[in-house]
């Protein structure tokens, strides 16, 4: 009889085990979003205040895979690439099927220039147009929507570090 309880006991645990693994897949990031730090930022513009939630690029990594092999972007939601000081930066959209919006940012916060409607999946080079020190992708036609424009102010905290 003991035998008999305790594999009832170890059913019930393993079962347990394996309900408790499914969950957690559940609530796992996407592999591609695995290990992305979890930001706020907020762009000022004439239209108000916008807040997005972000991840953040900082690793080599991270900045390569950008936003690539993903089906969507949510609203209110981007991908924040820091490049730790102002420099030249050029960006593509390769293996990247949202057209999105690059929003360049300078180390002072503010927007240096847009680019909108980027062209999915190309090689083609979308260049910030000077120095900046972070570049902000969100699903196309946000910028036009919100009203989004170079000169806006962008808070994060990149920014103040």
């Amino acid at each position: 009889m003991s035998l008999t309880v305790s594999m009832s006991v170890i059913k019930r645990l393993a079962c347990t085990v394996l309900f408790v693994m499914a969950a957690a897949c559940l609530v796992m990031p996407s592999p591609a979003a695995r290990g992305a730090e979890q930001q706020t930022l907020e762009i000022a513009s004439k239209t108000g205040v916008h807040v997005f939630a972000v991840e953040l690029a900082v690793t080599d990594e991270e900045r390569a895979r950008g936003l690539m092999y993903r089906r969507s972007v949510p609203e209110a939601y981007g991908m924040l690439f820091d490049f730790k000081r102002d420099q030249e930066v050029t960006m593509w959209m390769r293996n990247t099927y949202v057209s999105l919006d690059m929003i360049f940012i300078q180390s002072d916060g503010r927007i240096r220039r847009i680019a909108e409607n980027t062209e999915t999946e190309s090689d083609k080079i979308i260049s910030s147009g000077g120095p900046v020190r972070a570049v902000f992708e969100v699903v196309a036609g946000t910028a036009r929507k919100l009203g989004i424009e170079p000169g806006d102010r962008v808070a994060t905290p990149i920014l103040r570090r």
